[in-house]
């Protein structure tokens, strides 16, 4: 089983291939993957990359955390799993603009309008 490493505040410069290179000092680098907007296809400026042993994954967190690679310091830890994302779309509770009458809030009546 090969580890995930979540590499953070890449250089929107790297590649997939620059990446490679960089973890392939410590080890096998089974994949790598730089997270990408879906709409515009440009980098969001983090990624991952599996390593093939969990030795190899911990040698390479403790060596590039910090260190700066295409002028950017690379934020480099162990990959927490994926949270489920909420099954609802949009923007859940937070984009109802409040409660009462009108919809966007208050709730009370400001005696102007319809009675």
């Amino acid at each position: 089983m090969g580890k995930k490493i979540y590499v953070g505040n890449i250089s929107f410069s790297s590649t997939e291939g620059d990446l490679r290179e960089l973890f392939a000092q410590f080890g096998e680098v089974e994949s790598v993957k730089i997270i990408t907007d879906a709409q515009t296809g440009r980098a969001k400026g983090f990624g991952f990359v599996e390593m093939s042993t969990e030795e190899e994954a911990k040698k390479a967190i403790g060596t590039l955390n910090g260190t700066v690679f295409k002028e950017r310091s690379l934020s480099v830890s162990e990959a927490k799993p994926q949270q489920p994302r909420d099954s609802r779309g949009g923007f859940g509770r937070r984009g109802d603009f409040g409660g009462g009458r009108g919809g966007f809030g208050g709730g009370r009546s400001t005696g102007r309008g319809r009675r």
